[in-house]
């Protein structure tokens, strides 16, 4: 009977550590084309061009972020001692990336109030500050993560924000500016059409020869520096697959673009971002927080997770609701799929 108890303590862990590998994929993926879109904000001129990359995203960005809300309250109630670990670490940090978003929601409600060319550029930038700035450190977290935090053996963070500010951490933050730029990009050869959709499709060659170098480069300092990437891909080399998969999906982007078939490379960029988080969790699997400073204190699945009941109500809970999400999400890509066009309602 104890046997049978702690084989399914165990398997609720691993459960809720693929559940936030899900919502994490989800917010990368759905939220990454948004963030993508701000990115590349600035590279149109015209006020028209503007409006429409906005619109773009208008029915869809409040949405995709629910994901990110998501992924933060299933954290705290699974493992509360990661959550409160991290979020002490990284509390300037995040407190910065809330302050992109919500001026970035903001510069979207406010853009249009106003008929001035000083108040229409003033939001315009912060568009694209706060799609940036969240990006980069949504990029310098996982750099993070990835090669471990001083974190004490009282499960407490021993470092400051400065420390953060390490050389792959930034590294990866850049990478994830690239990547979004380009997913952003993709998605919007598919919302635009004419002169606009040209000068775009030429954007996202762009932005993939900027992910491509990042891209080589986090791969080579990752292989290099940061042995926690590569352990289970040794345990379990089943992994590789994953990472065939990965490299075929980077190189049908610019095959599909060449062929201008947007969705395919749309499709492939998806592929790509979800290969990248299922890496991020091979690389940390069973932590979810790598001590840098001893491995022994290391929060994993299984030290830092709240107890049996919890989990298993909170898997009730997702069951029941993550099909709601899933269909919601579905719904509206549905709904809103076609070209944007501008409206009385529009931004």
């Amino acid at each position: 009977m104890r046997e049978r108890l702690k084989l399914e303590i165990m398997d609720l862990n691993l459960l809720w550590f693929v559940l936030l590998g899900i919502l994490l994929a989800g917010y990368a993926i759905l939220d990454g084309f948004d963030l993508g879109v701000g990115i590349l904000h600035l590279c149109v001129r015209q006020d028209e061009e503007r409006r429409l990359l906005m619109n773009s995203i208008g029915p869809l960005w409040d949405g995709n972020e629910v994901w990110l809300v998501t992924f933060g309250g299933a954290m705290f109630a699974a493992f509360p001692e990661v959550y409160a670990t991290v979020f002490s670490g990284f509390y300037t940090a995040f407190m910065a990336l809330l302050f992109a978003l919500i001026f970035r929601a903001v510069s979207m409600e406010f853009r249009s109030k106003r008929e001035g060319t000083v108040w229409r550029q003033f939001w315009d930038v912060s568009f694209f500050g706060g799609s940036s700035l969240a990006t980069f450190l949504y990029g310098v977290a996982v750099g993070n993560a990835m090669q471990g935090m001083p974190i004490g053996p009282e499960k407490e963070f021993r470092g400051t924000t400065l420390d953060l500010l390490r050389p792959y951490p930034l590294l990866i933050g850049l990478l994830a500016v690239a990547t979004f730029a380009l997913h952003g990009g993709l998605y919007l050869c598919l919302k635009t059409e004419g002169d606009l959709q040209k000068r775009i499709h030429a954007w996202a060659w762009r932005a993939f020869g900027f992910f491509l170098v990042f891209y080589l480069f986090a791969t080579i300092f990752t292989l290099a520096e940061v042995p926690l990437a590569t352990r289970n891909l040794h345990q379990h080399p089943w992994l590789w697959v994953v990472v065939v998969l990965n490299v075929l999906a980077v190189a049908n982007i610019p095959r599909a673009l060449y062929r201008n078939r947007a969705g395919c490379a749309f499709a492939s960029s998806c592929a790509t971002i979800g290969a990248l988080t299922f890496f991020f969790g091979a690389a940390l699997f069973p932590e979810l927080a790598h001590s840098s400073l001893n491995p022994d204190w290391s929060l994993n699945i299984y030290n830092a997770a709240s107890s049996e009941k919890t989990l298993g109500i909170m898997r009730t809970m997702a069951f029941l609701g993550l099909p709601f999400v899933l269909a919601y999400t579905a719904a509206v890509l549905w709904v809103f799929r076609g070209k944007v066009k501008l409206g009385h309602s529009s931004y």
